[in-house]
């Protein structure tokens, strides 16, 4: 079973949009945040993606290709946008819906009253969940909120049975010309607007679109999957590179 996360040293710093604030404070604000959009957080995905999340997210399950009987971690799950994909696509497997933020969770328990979601308020770098026990390992959209990343990879790693599956959805580096000018004026100028129209809330927004500029490239991020020992990391483009799919293995 994981332990609570070694306190990081005082003078360690983490990313939180531009600024670089104490690595010991960033879940914190990162809760602060989410607390904040819980109860408009679904209508967010879909007004600020035009809906595209939603085909992102399909790619991730048909990726997962879940089985019967396969128990599956979906951490920084939200409200279970992810869990009710895999179970619509089997019905017979089991999520574990993990996610930081208390609220997001008690939002998707009210939505998804599944038997088989089991709902947990738990933090990526320390899975209260014990070692080799699940089949599958998915985050979509969270990695990035994660104060160090590299230990919320070995928890990953932990977690998992030998032969289990490694899913990160996140936004990442675009890889077309020009639509990344583009890209960058709706993320800037559009969303933290949106943002304070439906949730009242853009400096929440403001940092979605900074915390993706500083988030690594996709080769980086693959590289640090390696680092953590999870094998034949690989990623997969989806919208020119506004999202990517990363993948890799439990040996």
């Amino acid at each position: 079973m994981s332990l609570p996360p070694s306190a990081p040293p005082p003078d360690e710093t983490s990313p939180f949009g531009y600024a670089d604030i104490a690595t010991a404070e960033k879940a914190g604000r990162v809760q602060g945040i989410f607390r904040s959009v819980a109860g408009r957080y679904d209508l967010m995905n879909d007004l600020m993606s035009g809906g595209v999340h939603r085909l992102w997210k399909r790619r991730l399950v048909e990726r997962l290709a879940p089985r019967p009987g396969w128990r599956i971690a979906d951490v920084a799950g939200g409200t279970g946008d992810v869990a009710a994909r895999i179970l619509a696509r089997e019905p017979a497997a089991e999520v574990l819906v993990i996610d930081l933020t208390p609220e997001m969770v008690a939002q998707g328990r009210e939505r998804l009253p599944q038997a088989n979601i089991r709902w947990l308020a738990g933090d990526a770098e320390a899975l209260p969940l014990p070692d080799r026990s699940v089949n599958a390992y998915t985050i979509a959209f969270g990695l990035r909120n994660v104060a160090r990343p590299a230990r919320a990879l070995a928890e990953a790693r932990r977690v998992l049975r030998p032969g289990g599956r490694f899913l990160c959805l996140e936004f990442s580096q675009v890889a077309l010309p020009f639509l990344d000018r583009l890209y960058d004026a709706y993320s800037f100028a559009v969303l933290p607007r949106l943002g304070q129209l439906v949730a009242g809330d853009a400096a929440s927004y403001r940092y979605l679109a900074e915390s993706i500029r500083r988030f690594p490239a996709q080769p980086a991020l693959a590289r640090m999957l390696a680092e953590a020992g999870l094998a034949r990391p690989r990623w997969e483009n989806l919208s020119g590179g506004i999202a990517a799919i990363h993948s890799a293995w439990r040996i």
